[in-house]
């Protein structure tokens, strides 16, 4: 990776409730955890939100810092993925629950996909 600093991922028992229902206090943050539910891991120019690139690598950076997701370098590329396994296993139940109520209200729908 010449010289790129990789990100740092919390380990699957670092990962604190607290920090993530903090990462999950933001609609944008919601509606990335929704794009992200199906589990591809996307590149970080396919997401879609109505804020400033810079604004949604800070919301992308939250999410990674709490262990919500994961973050992976290719080159000048960035794809990042839901630790969905992770998660689960640290507080089962929790992702789905937090996923139903965010569809049920809508919150983070305006986050998508580019070209979809």
């Amino acid at each position: 990776m010449g010289g790129m600093r990789q990100a740092h991922h919390p380990r699957p028992d670092e990962i604190g409730l607290i920090d993530v229902l903090g990462a999950l206090n933001d609609p944008i943050r919601v509606g990335l955890v929704r794009v992200l539910a199906d589990g591809r891991e996307r590149g970080w120019g396919e997401l879609r939100a109505p804020v400033a690139k810079s604004t949604l690598s800070h919301h992308l950076r939250v999410l990674r810092d709490a262990g919500v997701t994961r973050t992976r370098q290719e080159g000048t590329r960035c794809f990042v993925e839901l630790r969905r396994d992770d998660l689960d296993a640290r507080f089962p139940g929790l992702l789905d629950a937090v996923l139903g109520a965010a569809r049920g209200d809508d919150v983070g729908g305006h986050v998508g996909l580019n070209g979809g």
